[in-house]
C-alpha cells in the first residue's frame, strides 16, 4: 500500500467528506516538513509539527504556504544551534 493510497484510507474512515482525496505532492509535503523538523529541532518535533500544520490548514490556511514557514522555522532552529 502506497502513503497515497493509505491517507486514502484514513481520510474514508475518518469520515472525512467533502474533502479532496490526498494527491502525491500532498503526502510529500507533509513528510518534508516533518524531515525538516525531526532533523533540524528533535525527532518528536516530526509528528507534532505536521500535526500543527494539518490544524492551520483546517482553519484555512494555505497547506503549501504554511508547510514552507513551518520548514523555514524548523530549519532555522538547526542554523541556531550551530549544527
Amino acid at each position: 500500500m502506497t502513503l497515497t493510497e493509505w491517507a486514502e484510507v484514513v481520510r474514508r474512515e475518518l469520515d472525512l467528506t467533502g474533502t479532496e482525496p490526498l494527491r502525491k505532492a500532498d503526502v510529500d509535503r507533509v513528510l518534508d516538513l516533518a524531515r525538516d523538523a525531526a532533523h533540524s529541532v528533535a525527532r518528536p518535533a516530526a509528528p507534532l509539527t505536521t500535526y500543527l500544520l494539518g490544524v492551520a490548514v483546517g482553519r484555512g490556511a494555505d497547506p503549501d504556504e504554511a508547510a514552507a514557514v513551518l520548514s523555514r522555522l524548523a530549519l532555522a532552529q538547526d542554523d541556531e544551534s550551530g549544527v
